[in-house]
């Protein structure tokens, strides 16, 4: 029989939330303050700088919302949509599938191009569909960046290239939660008009803040919409932000946290940040690779950077693996999600992370399955990710 506790530390690996980092944890224990003082935009002005760098945007215009990148959603359509409008969204996995719920449920019609899971969006069924919209009927393109569930990267730039052959002013929204801070984006050069995140992925921090920019394009389209909102007005927060403040009260610590965040993501390098999670997500394809098993990206182009989905043999039951990972040896693995739950888990690669603690998530990942009966070779993924590693470290002797 297991103990109830196991010691030591939880290793969480799901894509989300990451690791907290010490610092940031010291940068959160503040006591309550006055969030109207005369002090305060010390505090919050240099917040909104920051995040456009992050975003890859000189244009845009940042916001922080007390919420999760779901509310970024709901603030993406409300704030420049009208029910009723049309919208054009790809559907190839969980993520992408809540958005075109949610869209629905906000009175938007919605214009599905299924997608085998396992791919991400193709953007030539993106310009057909557009060139064939000769009234120009359709608004915004949802785009999912990366596809948490099946650990699936899709190539933004190529969307926008497709929106621009087509020739259509519809507005591109993009769906960042697990990419921004860990995998490139460039929002202006992409042409992106609205792009969401949250805090508790790349940003490091605990759940809790809604993390998007939106173009002059986007902004402009609130003025003549007839979508309602309140919390999630833009012009508000705008009004707002202006002077250091928030329409309503802020999480005050979440604050100093971003704001901490950003300071270790730009001493870093947002470069360096990039590379580190390419070069840790390439050790653990090697460790499948070595265990005989394959991702559920279908081809190495739609590999993710921030998560790897496993795709566990047969006849075998995916939630057995992670149950046993986080009751046997303390590891949080990230579950299969509707049409791949049972059959893939999840290892989160992303934030605050280094080799050796992905190799502690990937052995533990390794015995889990040996455990459960699925014939790998002990120690196989772990030999192939410290082979990965030591042929290319982040950091030269």
């Amino acid at each position: 029989m297991l103990n109830s506790r196991i010691p030591g530390k939880n290793f969480l690996f799901v894509p989300g939330p990451t690791n907290l980092p010490d610092r940031i944890v010291r940068a959160m224990s503040v006591a309550s303050e006055d969030h109207r003082s005369p002090t305060f935009p010390d505090l919050v002005k240099p917040l909104f700088p920051g995040l456009k760098k992050v975003f890859g945007t000189d244009k845009g215009h940042a916001f922080i919302f007390p919420a999760s990148g779901t509310g970024g959603w709901e603030a993406a359509i409300t704030n420049t949509l009208s029910p009723g409008d049309k919208v054009l969204a790809q559907r190839f996995g969980q993520f992408s599938h809540l958005w075109i719920d949610l869209c629905k449920r906000q009175g938007l019609e919605v214009i599905v191009q299924e997608r085998e899971w396992g791919t991400g969006n193709d953007p030539e069924l993106i310009e057909e569909a557009l060139k064939a919209d000769k009234n120009h009927e359709i608004k915004a393109v949802l785009a999912t960046h990366n596809e948490t569930a099946t650990g699936v990267t899709s190539d933004i730039a190529a969307v926008r290239r497709a929106m621009d052959n087509a020739k259509h002013p519809a507005m591109l929204f993009v769906d960042g939660v697990s990419s921004v801070a860990s995998i490139d984006f460039k929002m202006d050069e992409w042409g992106v008009d609205v792009i969401v995140s949250g805090s508790q992925k790349g940003f490091m921090l605990p759940a809790g803040l809604l993390l998007m920019a939106a173009s002059q394009k986007a902004i402009d389209a609130g003025k003549s919409n007839k979508g309602r909102r309140a919390y999630f007005e833009f012009q508000d927060m705008i009004a707002q932000n202006a002077n250091g403040y928030f329409p309503y009260t802020p999480s005050v610590p979440l604050l100093y946290g971003l704001k901490e965040s950003l300071s270790i993501l730009f001493e870093e390098g947002l470069d360096q940040v990039y590379k580190r999670h390419h070069h840790l997500a390439e050790g653990c394809r090697a460790a499948v690779a070595a265990w005989g098993l394959k991702c559920c990206a279908k081809e190495p182009k739609w590999n993710s950077d921030t998560v790897t989905a496993i795709v566990v043999p047969e006849g075998y039951d995916a939630a057995k693996v992670i149950e046993t990972a986080y009751k046997r040896y303390n590891l949080a693995l990230g579950a299969g999600l509707s049409e791949v739950a049972g059959k893939v888990f999840r290892i989160g690669h992303l934030g605050d992370l280094n080799e050796l603690m992905l190799l502690g998530a990937i052995a533990g990942a390794e015995m889990a399955m040996l455990d459960n009966g699925i014939k790998v070779t002990p120690g196989s993924g772990v030999a192939a990710a410290q082979a990965v590693y030591r042929a290319n470290p982040l950091l030269k002797m």
